[in-house]
């Protein structure tokens, strides 16, 4: 049995559950708490309401990310800003190419490592030009854009009561609350 069958083996036996293969590990993370989809629901209509449609962009959540780190690697983001044509970019498995890729934003569960260390190496060796991590587990969100060799530098750190600006290269201006990537509420 490959991998990827037994990732679509695990999936069936845990409906509701994420399931991904970061490095060639099978990665299962349980069924989201409301806050964390209010965040992903209310970051996703700040995207809207700024012009991403507008502005050839797609605001999906739960849309599959080929990733190149393995031969079966792919991820599942909270909330991918895509260019309009993703479409296009089918690779596998619903999975889509990195290239297509403008932003993806995880907001924390249970397995908060994988986001706040595995996926930021991850994303930055596949490309991904701005991640963004609403870290509920340490109380801030982190900014990280533009890899170089395969690298994030340091993020920037955002507080309680701080507004996010995303990069100009998503293709939106927007300001996203700190408060609101946290709680899950506007």
């Amino acid at each position: 049995m490959t991998i990827a069958e037994a990732a679509d083996r695990v999936s069936s036996w845990l409906p509701g559950h994420r399931v991904e293969i970061l490095r060639g590990s099978i990665i299962v993370t349980p069924p989201p708490d409301g806050p964390h989809q209010g965040t992903v629901f209310e970051a996703g209509y700040e995207f809207r309401r700024a012009g991403a449609k507008e502005a050839g962009l797609k605001v999906l959540p739960g849309v599959g990310l080929w990733l190149p780190t393995g031969r079966a690697d792919y991820a599942i983001p909270d909330l991918s800003i895509v260019e309009a044509d993703y479409a296009d970019a089918l690779v596998e498995k619903n999975c889509y190419a990195p290239h297509v890729f403008r932003m993806v934003l995880e907001v924390t569960s249970s397995n908060w490592t994988d986001d706040t260390a595995n996926k930021v190496e991850i994303y930055a060796e596949t490309g991904i030009p701005v991640y963004l991590v609403a870290d509920r587990k340490h109380d801030e969100v982190l900014l990280y854009a533009d890899p170089v060799d395969g690298k994030y530098p340091n993020p920037l750190r955002y507080k309680r009561g701080e507004f996010v600006p995303v990069p100009e290269s998503v293709g939106v201006t927007l300001d996203l609350s700190v408060d609101t990537l946290l709680d899950g509420d506007d």
